[in-house]
């Protein structure tokens, strides 16, 4: 378990702010930026990192989006392609979704 900061699995302060709202509770990456146990901290609330799992996009549903702050699949890769310019949606391509939630005292 390490300490780390939440630009490794959370991208932006928008994506940080939603996390902390409750709004945000995973993300999917290219890689593996985290360990199930790792620790990070948005506005003074410490989060824990409770899943780590390698998947394809092909693998996403309606719920890994919505998670993600999403309506559904499809504003999801909407929101991909607006954020990432060239992106193009391959089911085959390989993924790692990192779950998070608030640590409880």
């Amino acid at each position: 378990m390490a300490q780390i900061d939440a630009g490794e699995i959370l991208p932006n302060d928008h994506v940080q702010q939603m996390a902390a709202e409750g709004r945000v509770t995973q993300m999917h990456r290219g890689h593996q930026y985290a360990d199930e146990g790792d620790t990070f901290e948005i506005d003074g609330t410490e989060f824990a990192v409770t899943d780590v799992t390698h998947r394809t996009l092909g693998d996403m549903t309606d719920e890994d989006a919505q998670r993600e702050g999403s309506e559904d699949l499809d504003a999801y890769k909407e929101r991909m392609k607006k954020v990432h310019g060239s992106f193009e949606w391959d089911d085959d391509s390989e993924v790692v979704r990192h779950r998070f939630a608030p640590v409880e005292e």
